[in-house]
């Protein structure tokens, strides 16, 4: 899979943008500051529906403009050196409203949900907030392990909307019976709180179960992948710390066992939760530990060993990916300047087969060699082949 075509309208720093691109490597060159993450950027908000870099859609428009518009032709069945016989293409459009709903066309004429581009456009994203996914808070894990669990499968993303939709509604009666209990006035109707905790439970049992089976199968790709980055370093271990604890987990043999768990749980907290005005028993509680040898990697790796453990991550995530069925787009965000040469080398070495990989850098030595391809020059808004 490869994107042949990428148009934006008003999104970031572009007016217009219109970019063909071509299986293989591409790299946009140019200094700091000038859109080139920002064409990286669009790709991936295609395949996510997010971007690696804000939370919130009202960045991504360009000032003064009311909307932004990413558009994509995406052709499956192709590769570096294939033919056009079976290939099929796709024209994704998704427009960007902040504080309003977002709309989605496929193939121009059928407008549909944002969330059923999901699965169409894959990406593995190589940037240097990686690093975060080794030093950073649990809720970066989280995130890391959900979008790849929606990019397996795209269905998931109802999950996941569910999930926090239920958890939303369920904060805001603990808050409100919090808030009460802390003024002495009459207790909140609690009524319904048996009826919110069926519902975070399924929707729980569901994400938690993926989380689980995508971390068993991540484990010896990312093991595998550390050892090609830095020989001898490891091992390395993913464990995923729940918060119903190590034992109710290992002992739930599926979903509805998982759902039984996260009730206990729910109702063995309820008394903190109703003091604390917050869900203190799920997956949104939940994290990744990542262990290098028999220490975790946060707080006792060093630099360049938190880096290889976060490329380890996108390389296992890229394999998994691709074992899966189509190879996704391959992202490299101007994250070779934070890589020694060694690492640097490494890396290329093993994504410069891909399907398509897109890099940027501020300048062309920062491109391996093993990464020669097409060239943009990305210049004062103006993205010229070179």
């Amino acid at each position: 899979m490869h994107v042949a075509h990428l148009s934006l309208a008003d999104f970031r720093s572009y007016a217009r943008a219109e970019v063909p691109l071509d299986p293989g490597v591409t790299a946009f060159v140019g200094p700091n500051g000038q859109g080139k993450t920002n064409l990286v950027e669009a790709v991936g908000y295609l395949a996510t529906l997010g971007s690696h870099r804000v939370a919130a859609d009202a960045p991504l428009v360009r000032m003064g403009a009311e909307r932004a518009v990413v558009r994509a032709q995406v052709v499956r069945g192709g590769g570096p050196g294939s033919g056009a016989e079976g290939e099929r293409r796709q024209l994704l459009e998704l427009e960007i409203n902040p504080g309003r709903a977002n709309r989605a066309r496929i193939n121009r004429s059928s407008q549909v949900r944002p969330r059923d581009l999901l699965g169409i456009v894959r990406s593995v994203l190589f940037a240097p907030e990686d690093l975060a996914l080794v030093k950073g808070d649990p809720g970066e894990r989280r995130r890391f392990l959900d979008e790849l669990i929606t990019a397996r499968a795209p269905r998931l993303a109802g999950v996941r909307s569910d999930f926090d939709r239920v958890l939303k509604q369920r904060n805001t009666l603990l808050k409100t019976a919090a808030l009460a209990r802390r003024h002495g006035g009459k207790g909140a109707d609690l009524s319904t709180l048996d009826v919110w905790d069926q519902h975070l439970a399924a929707a729980g049992a569901e994400l938690l179960a993926h989380r689980l089976d995508l971390v068993a199968a991540l484990q010896p790709l990312v093991d595998k992948a550390y050892d090609m980055l830095a020989p001898g370093g490891g091992p390395v271990g993913l464990d995923y710390r729940g918060s119903i604890g190590d034992e109710a987990m290992a002992g739930a043999s599926g979903r509805e066992e998982l759902r039984e768990r996260l009730l206990e749980a729910l109702t063995q907290a309820r008394r903190q939760e109703i003091e604390r005005g917050v869900t203190l028993v799920g997956p949104h509680r939940d994290d990744l530990l990542l262990k290098l040898g028999p220490m975790p990697a946060k707080g006792y790796a060093s630099h360049g060993e938190s880096w290889s453990y976060a490329l380890a991550l996108r390389l296992g995530s890229y394999e998994l990916l691709c074992a899966d069925g189509d190879e996704p787009v391959l992202v490299l965000d101007d994250v070779f300047a934070e890589l020694d040469a060694r690492r640097r080398e490494r890396l290329a070495e093993l994504v410069a087969g891909g399907e398509q990989v897109l890099v940027t850098a501020a300048v062309d030595d920062d491109v391996p060699g093993a990464l020669r391809g097409a060239r943009f020059a990305v210049e004062n808004g103006t993205v010229v082949r070179q």
